[in-house]
């Protein structure tokens, strides 16, 4: 069973200010473990803190010059509470010991002189009680992501249905109050009554104009949801650089980007792979979402799109980032909820980026925002260069009849959704 185990995956820092028993522990164990020391408390928490990631076990004397053991242990505990800590004491700090081990500082106490082979036994027990432990969180993390990944796959299809029901029904609504508009003036013109003699004509003619502009809007809008909420329908079968999508989105964005001054600058290799799309919702998932940036953008802002290979020939990332005021993380957990009313522009529907969320789901990738209020918005596409080949979707009833069987997981699941 030991040999499944690499004990010098993480390092074992030892703290005590006797240079001899230091050099005595590193030549001891230097061949099984990977070992750093420190020679007092303050030294330890800055070698502990400059390798969050590297250290396993903690082993500290308690009677140092300034601070005691305990103290680092306690600190320890509260940086990296999964850190193993050991607490090395002589007779006389047994006491010390104890309260240690009942205020939940420490995993174990050793009395000095340790005696080697006994050690080792300690410290490769506890390396497998870290390692065990990483592997738990690791497996309870993914668990929880293919949760959350169902749940959200879930209410994509619930709210696709909706999509198109709502499409089919408030467009043909639509269309009848269009007719009407379209007829209202010729109307006017028939009966010879001159607009000049209402009380403010130009009122009624903006109010017309403005009225068709929203009808198109709306219907425009409810098409694109529509659309992209139906994606898996269509075959991925364009192959494109990711340059020709932004292109085309800054083209059709060019009057906007212009009315409020804002700068849009790209950063996409040429050496990027080549994208398999379903072109047209692909396309237009750059002009929705660069739609929205500008919408909530003050006039002078800049958004800057950058691209890189993830893993190489079968995925990408692009960063849209901009350099508004930002988001609170109340808007951003809700960003892509199609019911969400923006705040921060009034006339904006804030459906564009469900539309956004669709396209990428469909095509096999992942979109996320990450905001900061004060320092710009950015989000994230992870996005498959060929969608024809992500693999089939996986069976998941068994996993979730465990999840929900689990019962300390489940409630993880209610606190952190509460």
């Amino acid at each position: 069973m030991q040999g499944s185990y690499d004990y010098k995956q993480f390092a074992v820092l030892y703290v005590d200010d006797e240079e001899k028993s230091l050099k005595s522990f590193t030549r001891a164990f230097e061949h099984q473990f990977r070992i750093l020391t420190a020679t007092n408390a303050q030294d330890g928490l800055r070698l502990l803190e400059s390798h969050p990631d590297d250290v396993g076990i903690l082993m500290t004397d308690q009677r140092m010059p300034g601070h005691e053991g305990v103290w680092l242990l306690e600190k320890a505990r509260r940086i990296r509470p999964r850190i193993i800590r050991i607490l090395a004491t002589a007779f006389s700090d047994v006491e010390a010991a104890i309260a240690a081990v009942n205020t939940g500082a420490i995993y174990k106490y050793i009395s000095k002189p340790w005696d080697p082979p006994q050690l080792e036994a300690t410290l490769k027990r506890a390396l497998e009680f870290f390692l065990v432990q990483r592997e738990r969180d690791q497996l309870l993390r993914e668990k929880m992501s293919v949760l959350h990944h169902m749940m959200v796959a879930d209410r994509i299809v619930s709210l696709g249905l909706l999509a198109a029901g709502l499409s089919h029904h408030i467009r043909n609504a639509l269309v009848a109050v269009k007719t009407f508009l379209d007829l209202a003036p010729s109307k006017l013109h028939e009966e010879n009554l001159d607009l000049n003699s209402l009380r403010n004509p130009d009122f009624w003619k903006d109010y017309h104009q403005n009225a068709q502009s929203q009808i198109q809007r709306v219907t425009q809008m409810l098409k694109d949801l529509g659309a992209a909420s139906c994606q898996s329908s269509h075959a991925f079968t364009h192959t494109v650089h990711l340059q020709e999508a932004i292109d085309h989105a800054r083209a059709a964005l060019a009057p906007n980007l212009s009315e409020k001054s804002i700068t849009l600058t790209c950063d996409i290799p040429a050496t990027l792979p080549l994208l398999t799309v379903h072109q047209t919702s692909f396309f237009r998932f750059f002009e929705l979402l660069l739609r929205d940036e500008i919408a909530c953008l003050p006039p002078g802002a800049h958004i800057r799109l950058t691209a890189a290979p993830d893993t190489p020939d079968t995925h990408i990332v692009v960063r849209i980032t901009d350099d508004g005021p930002g988001l609170s993380q109340e808007a951003i957990r809700l960003l892509f909820d199609p019911f969400l009313v923006r705040s921060d522009s009034p006339h904006h529907y804030g459906i564009d980026l469900m539309a956004c969320y669709f396209i990428v789901h469909h095509h096999g990738g992942r979109i996320e925002a990450r905001s900061e209020p004060g320092q710009g918005t950015t989000f994230t596409l992870h996005l498959m260069t060929n969608p024809n080949l992500q693999p089939p979707p996986q069976d998941n009833d068994e996993f979730l009849h465990k999840i929900l069987l689990n019962d300390s997981l489940w409630e993880k699941l209610i606190s952190s959704t509460g």
